[in-house]
């Protein structure tokens, strides 16, 4: 690719120059870590060296149970994910049909959106007390209102041409409601990615009050006792972590919804599978 390339706009790199820039800028990103830490560049205790970093990651391994710490973390956001999906998905899919009820949830549900979640804690700590259940009601309330935005955003986008044309087939109130949902379905699941990111990023926080298991927990245990080596290799656990989970959704989304794939191959709109369904099952 010529300089030229490099800087038309909106012009595709191909697979093999994605990775080599994926390399390129964690190798930059290594390299300024090794320099600041060799040449004393920062206060003491600030950043360890990359080198002690890597002896802590295999610690926590032997001695400290990573992967069990990781299992109980992404046990409490799965928990959270699961009873944010069943409430959030029919709620905003209602909202999407019935403009009365939008306006009757959004002015509690938008403000939510905007306000830190971390002013919530000693809320929740108040209401359920500092065990499993208050960490698993903490996520929750972090991922729902997000997830509903977006499921209410889905909803709306769904062409009213389909659903008049269902209705014309012979399409009762249920079906609309089953073939707003159908359509907008696969564009909600492509969502599930962010809202991972989101419940990883909360459960540190939620770790750090009175858990016994945990990657927060992990991470705070060893700042008490001043060992950054193990936060630094703890923090990178935890992107491992999330970006591992991020990637399983990802390939179960290009499973379940081939059609979505990404520009160069052959695309379809989320609404055809479920429109055409609609149409056979109301013939």
């Amino acid at each position: 690719m010529s300089i030229h390339q490099l800087f038309e706009i909106r012009r595709e790199v191909s697979r093999r120059t994605r990775i080599l820039l994926a390399i390129a800028s964690w190798t930059l990103v290594v390299l300024v870590w090794f320099l600041l830490t060799d040449w004393d560049l920062l206060p003491p205790f600030s950043l360890p060296k990359p080198a002690g970093v890597v002896q802590a990651f295999v610690r926590l391994w032997t001695e400290y149970d990573l992967l069990g710490n990781v299992f109980k973390s992404w046990w409490r956001i799965a928990q959270a994910f699961f009873w944010s999906a069943l409430v959030a998905i029919p709620l905003g899919l209602l909202m999407g049909s019935f403009r009365w009820l939008h306006s009757m949830v959004n002015p509690v549900a938008e403000p939510m959106r905007s306000m830190p979640i971390t002013a919530f804690l000693p809320a929740f700590i108040a209401l359920f007390g500092m065990e499993e259940g208050m960490k698993v009601a903490f996520l929750w309330f972090g991922m729902f209102f997000y997830l509903l935005a977006l499921v209410v955003e889905e909803a709306d986008r769904v062409d009213n041409a389909l659903l008049e044309t269902a209705q014309t087939l012979g399409a009762k109130r249920r079906d609309l409601l089953w073939l707003m949902f159908r359509a907008s379905f696969p564009a909600i699941f492509g969502s599930f990615r962010i809202l991972y990111d989101i419940g990883w990023t909360y459960v540190i926080l939620a770790e750090m009050v009175n858990a016994r298991k945990g990657v927060g927990y992990m991470v705070e245990a060893a700042r008490k006792v001043l060992d950054f080596d193990r936060v630094y290799a703890g923090i990178i656990a935890i992107g491992f972590a999330a970006f591992l989970f991020r990637w399983l959704l990802t390939v179960l989304e290009r499973q379940l919804f081939p059609w979505r794939k990404p520009a160069g191959q052959a695309y379809v709109p989320a609404a055809a599978p479920a429109a055409a369904k609609a149409g056979t099952h109301a013939r």
